[in-house]
Order: structure tokens, then sequence, then C-alpha cells
């Protein structure tokens, strides 16, 4: 049975030293071996289960020694890395919320650094749907939120996934977010030639009757003849600022012959694929209520292709609860504990916890049916969830903030692993009263 890195096992229970209560001297009791002193023959049981007794006992006080119960308080131990288990994060509604980390998220990310009863620092990582800037500069906003040093290591946003797909589309269209922002992200990720909807109104302004560039926009975007240009795929790496513009020119494309602008289809089957960083419907906002997300754009555009095609529009969407996501987190973790705590090896077990059941939930629930680790759900009630509804996909704990969350995943481990400490106690008890009963000598029978 594997030994769990979390906490240290006592040593297997040595060998009783037995002395006779009619001889034991002090002298003889001055030793660090376990000793018994044993009663007289007469006075003893049959089948000597004080010994096994004694024995468990040893083994019991070791551990009790070695870990502290659950609610005990006080200064931690020197903090180790457990091997066992990590952490997944949501963000908005999870820890931010309107640009203000909630208030326990930042006792939380204490925990899970070593600060806590265990004495352990567990990895974790952060996935979100949230996207339209650079790793690096939603980690150093981050980091300042949670008074804490997040790398690009461990972050993932909705549209990280895209960039392995930097190398199969020349010319591509990216939409949303603010400014160049999705721009210097596509193109850091390797995309060889990027467009913006900016580029295509700059080339021809009656592209989108009710939206004219302002001087900064018109200055920041390219020149270019879209007359002479075939876009192979359009990605919205983040929410749209303009859902009336962006859709026109994304409907533009999907009915033209190839990815042209300016030409039309017969069949409106020769556009270019349209993949979403996610498809979350509503988002936790700064407002009291959730807000529209590119889950409620994603719909739009398929409602408004059909009206004016008469067909389906088949779109693909990235971050949760897509399994490719999820499948992303499981790499970028493992590397994570590689790169970061030379742990070569996937968890036993990762708390994912967000605050949206469609798909928070649901895609850590789905992944966990094909995942060789475990993966365990936490539902948040601070974010999209409204407490006294029930969720459409069921969590396997539900709490109120990111704080009893992180608590909830490390007193679970804990139980787990005193189980399993209890049981290797147990085993060498048995085996060692298996060897001592073997090593006694044969009663001589009695001849008549």
């Amino acid at each position: 049975m594997a030994v769990p890195q979390m906490l240290a096992l006592p040593p297997r229970p040595r060998a009783l030293r037995r002395l006779s209560s009619q001889s034991a001297t002090q002298d003889a009791l001055k030793t660090r071996r376990p000793t018994i002193v044993v009663p007289p023959k007469h006075l003893m049981a049959p089948s000597e289960a004080h010994d096994v007794a004694a024995s468990m006992e040893l083994a019991r006080h070791g551990l009790e020694e070695l870990v502290p119960p659950v609610s005990t308080p006080g200064t931690p131990p020197r903090s180790t890395v457990t091997d066992k288990y990590a952490y997944a994060f949501d963000i908005d509604g999870v820890l931010i919320r309107g640009g203000k980390p909630i208030p326990e998220a930042i006792e939380a990310m204490k925990m899970l650094n070593g600060e806590n009863s265990y004495g352990i620092k567990i990895p974790y990582i952060f996935v979100t749907n949230g996207g339209g800037k650079t790793e690096q500069e939603r980690c150093i906003q981050l980091s300042q939120q949670l008074e804490i040093e997040v790398s690009p290591g461990q972050f993932i946003c909705g549209h990280t996934p895209m960039r392995e797909m930097a190398e199969k589309y020349g010319t591509v269209l990216v939409v949303g977010g603010e400014g160049e922002k999705c721009r210097i992200v596509a193109e850091g990720y390797g995309f060889k030639d990027v467009v913006t909807p900016g580029d295509i109104i700059k080339d021809n302004q009656d592209t989108t009757p009710f939206r004219k560039l302002t001087e900064e926009e018109y200055k920041n975007s390219r020149s270019r003849d879209f007359s002479k240009i075939n876009i192979e795929a359009i990605f919205v790496f983040a929410d749209s600022r303009d859902w009336a513009g962006d859709q026109q020119i994304i409907l533009d494309l999907l009915m033209s012959k190839n990815g042209q602008l300016g030409t039309r289809s017969e069949t409106f089957d020769d556009g270019p694929p349209v993949f979403f960083s996610h498809n979350d419907v509503v988002w936790s906002a700064s407002h009291d209520l959730t807000r529209l997300g590119m889950g409620a754009l994603r719909l739009s555009l398929e409602a408004m292709f059909k009206a004016v095609t008469g067909k389906e529009l088949n779109t693909t969407a990235f971050g949760k609860p897509q399994i490719g996501t999820f499948q992303f987190a499981t790499r970028l973790l493992q590397q994570w504990r590689k790169d970061t705590h030379g742990i070569d090896s996937p968890p036993d077990t990762v708390y994912f916890v967000g605050d949206t059941p469609e798909s928070d939930v649901r895609g850590t629930n789905e992944f966990n049916k094909q995942s060789e680790n475990t993966w365990y759900s936490i539902l948040v009630r601070t974010g999209v969830y409204q407490e006294g509804t029930k969720p459409k996909f069921t969590p396997k704990a539900t709490v109120d903030n990111v704080l009893e969350a992180v608590k909830h995943g490390m007193e679970r481990e804990y139980r787990k692993m005193m189980k399993e400490a209890m049981a290797v106690a147990e085993d060498g008890v048995r085996e060692m009263a298996i060897i001592d009963e073997e090593s006694r000598p044969a009663t001589p029978m009695k001849t008549v």
C-alpha cells in the first residue's frame, strides 16, 4: 500500500520486549524499545490478547503524536507539498466579483500556501472562461487582487486552448475584448495573420451602418484590401463590445465564398468555421443580477444565421464545460506540479471550485467519468448560483464561499489519510502478532 506524502506514517510497531513482573528491575526498564511487564503465566489469559491490544495502543499513540486533530488551532508545522490532491478554481464569482476579491478568497489562498493546521501546501491552478487579455496580464491583475504570486503556468483563460490551433489556420478574424488586446493575444499564440473587425470597417466603413470607428480605433486598425484576402477561421476570444457590428461582420463571412468579404455563397456552406472561447450564457459581475455572456452571443448568432439562410449554423465552443478544456487543464496542472514542486505525476484528486452549475459543475462531473483520476466538483454560493434554486447539474458539495471549499477538500483528504494510515498500522500489528505467535516455543506434552 502506497504511503501518502501528505503526512509521514509512524514506523511499523517494533517487536515488544517482555519482562516478568517477578524479576523486572528499574535498569531493565530503561530502554527505548517498547516493553511490556508480563504477569505470571497463571494470571494471563490463554489468548494473550493483551499483547495485541498493547501493540495497537502503541500504533494509535504514534499516530496521535504525529497528526494533529482537524480542529486543533495553533502554529502550523513547517510546510511540505502534498502530491495526493490539488485544486482548480474558477475566478469570477468564486475569487473575484466586479473586479474586487471576495473577502474569503485571500484567506483561502493563504491556506493553500501553507497557513493551515496540517502543515502542507496544496498545488492549484485557475481555469476561467473569461479572457480578452494575455495570461500574463491576467496573472498580474489576479496577483494584486489576491495578494499572492500567480504564474501564467497555472492560469487558463477561455481562449488559452485556442493557441493549439495557431498552426492550423493562416488568416483569422479575432473578435471581442478591449481595443487591440485580443489581436495581441492571438499573435502571442502564434497565429500568423490576425484580422480584427476594426480592420474590416476601416477598409469599408459601410460594412457596419451604425458603428463608426473612433480616432483611436481608426489609428490602431490596419489597412487591408479584403477583396484579395480569404479569412480561414473566426475566433471569438472575448465578450463583444459591439454585438450588432461584430455579428454583421461574422454573418458576412459565414455567407461568403471561402471567407472572402463581398462575396456570397450559393449554398451558404462555404464560410469559415466559428470558434467561441466559452459558452456561458450568463456570468457574475458587479451588478446584483447576472449579465449576458458569450454564450448568449453564440445563441444570437446561430438564430440570425438560420433566420437569414434557413440553415443551421454549427459553431464550436472551448472553455467549460467542454471536455477539451478539462483535458488541457489536466496537462497544465501536471506540468505546473512538475516544474514548481518536482512532482512528476497527476494528483489522485482535483477539487474544482466554481459558481456556475451549467459550466463548472457540469464540466467537472462529466470529465470525472472519463478521467483516470478523480475530479470533485464544489459549488459556491457567491456567484451565478442562487440560493434556494436547484442546480441543473448536481455538485459533490455546495458551500458558502471559496474558503469553505478549500476547508472541505482538505478535511476530506485528512479523513481519507487517517483511514489509510490506521489500516497500515493495523496491518502491521496483525503481522507482528502472527510472527510473535509463530515464534513461541511449543508447549511440551505431558507423559503419562
